[in-house]
């Protein structure tokens, strides 16, 4: 198991987010600020199984809009989740 934190800008979020869960993936959205230019951004956190974390990266690939000279479509991080459970 993996947990994908990826970035978007805010106004890819809801494309992003219905595209996830369409394709049945469980997703949590924070509202954050960053970078140098204090744009707006959202923070994903997507639980996915090990072999569906390139497809979640070619999701994001054509969900999110053309990014601004100098600028990412989204950035991803993606860790190993040793432990997970819902209560």
């Amino acid at each position: 198991m993996k947990l994908m934190i990826v970035i978007v800008r805010d106004i890819d979020a809801d494309t992003v987010i219905q595209e996830l869960i369409k394709q049945n993936y469980r997703v949590t959205r924070m509202a954050s600020t960053g970078g140098f230019l204090r744009r707006g951004n959202v923070t994903l956190m997507i639980g996915v199984e090990s072999d569906k974390v390139e497809d979640v990266l070619k999701l994001l690939q054509t969900a999110c809009s053309a990014p601004e000279s100098g600028q990412h479509r989204a950035t991803a991080f993606v860790v190993d989740m040793p432990f997970f459970t819902q209560i």
